[in-house]
């Protein structure tokens, strides 16, 4: 098994890390103070074709696989995991308006979107509906030729500075589950859309995140994404590279903590030495480094998996967001310990790692969920030797 990047794979990685040092870490810490949402610099990185990363390239993308969408997204993230992260999502919309709309949304929309002209927001959750997606309330009510939408949802990332929202909601009976639920594209600026405060959070400062309300929102058929009742298959496939995308977020910014970590213990003295020198300290630092590397490998394994259409592609992105979220999390708070007083405040910028890297164990399914997706796969018969 061959673990070296491609020639084009270290062609993307270097102009996105070059992007990054450029365009978001001289910035990342005041997008964090003053909750910034930095659109002009995400639509610079849509010149750059990273709003459209694996995006067909028909609808105006990069068409890249998830494999190459893991080494781009890990370089962003190392600069700001906020904006990395909300990049992702963007993208997560993107390809699936492009993947799974109609022929006007391909046509008019999908590119937009991926050059970043566009922007989106992925709307699943709701107040009543978290890890238990499929018993969400919105409705879609089919009404001559458009859908009168009503309900709402939750910690929305971008809400109310974006342009266009991919809404799940139920077309189907109350009691109808994951197969009643429908996918649409929303203009984020239709009558009867009306968004909530932006929400005070640990982390994740770049990116605004709203309760978004629907009363009486008319939207055209032509706007349903796949046919109804698809709407949680659709979700579901958009979640798989959304694992990897927030699991990418977290190898960026544990790198950077641990780079950090390590320049820092030569910089540092203390009882007459650097501390590079204690080898509790040492070993300290290997270990991150070793969880971290292990981590990446789960990340582009299930990227790998993903691209291949492999059958347990799902459980082994489920195992990489899981691992990886946590380990990473780890690496950036023992980054965090290693600088001692000086990790807590924002002059460094550890604690900011350690926000906004803590609340990709929630998204994109709860790291409890993600156990409760393998474990239901391994219990199956001949799944087991199914997943390497």
């Amino acid at each position: 098994m061959n673990f070296d990047l491609t020639e084009d794979q270290l062609a993307f990685r270097d102009a996105a890390r070059a992007f990054a040092e450029k365009s978001m870490a001289p910035h990342a810490a005041t997008w964090d103070k003053e909750h910034v949402f930095p659109v002009d610099v995400i639509r610079e990185a849509g010149e750059m074709g990273f709003c459209g990363i694996y995006t067909p390239e028909a609808q105006g993308g990069m068409a890249l696989s998830r494999l190459d969408t893991t080494v781009i997204v890990e370089e962003l993230a190392a600069a700001c995991p906020s904006t990395a992260a909300y990049i992702t999502i963007h993208n997560m919309t993107s390809w699936m308006v492009a993947k799974f709309g109609s022929a006007h949304l391909q046509d008019t929309i999908a590119p937009r979107m991926a050059t970043g002209e566009l922007l989106g927001s992925y709307c699943l959750t709701e107040p009543g509906s978290g890890s238990d997606a499929g018993s969400l309330r919105t409705r879609a009510v089919r009404e001559g030729d458009d859908y009168l939408l009503n309900g709402s949802k939750v910690f929305i990332s971008g809400a109310g500075s974006t342009q266009i929202l991919v809404v799940m909601a139920r077309t189907g009976a109350p009691d109808s589950g994951a197969r009643g639920v429908s996918a649409f594209a929303v203009p984020a600026d239709s009558d009867g859309i009306h968004y909530g405060k932006a929400e005070e959070k640990m982390g994740w400062n770049s990116q605004p995140t709203r309760q978004i309300t629907f009363e009486g929102v008319r939207v055209p058929a032509q706007n349903r994404l796949g046919q109804e009742g698809e709407g949680f298959r659709i979700a579901m496939k958009g979640l798989d590279g959304g694992r990897l995308n927030i699991a990418s977020c977290s190898l960026g910014g544990a790198q950077a903590a641990l780079l950090r970590a390590r320049n820092y213990m030569h910089e540092r003295k203390q009882f007459g030495q650097s501390l590079a020198g204690f080898q509790a300290l040492q070993f300290k630092l290997a270990d991150m480094a070793t969880q971290l590397v292990a981590s990446r490998q789960m990340v582009r394994l299930g990227a790998y998996r993903l691209d291949q259409g492999h059958s347990e592609a799902t459980a082994l992105c489920a195992m990489a967001k899981r691992f990886a979220t946590d380990a990473c999390f780890d690496v950036c708070n023992d980054a965090l310990q290693l600088h001692g007083g000086y990790g807590y405040i924002r002059e460094y910028p550890l604690e900011r790692y350690v926000r906004d890297l803590r609340v990709h164990q929630i998204l994109e399914g709860t790291n409890e969920i993600m156990r409760l997706i393998i474990a239901r796969r391994l219990l199956e018969p001949g799944v087991a030797e199914a997943i390497q």
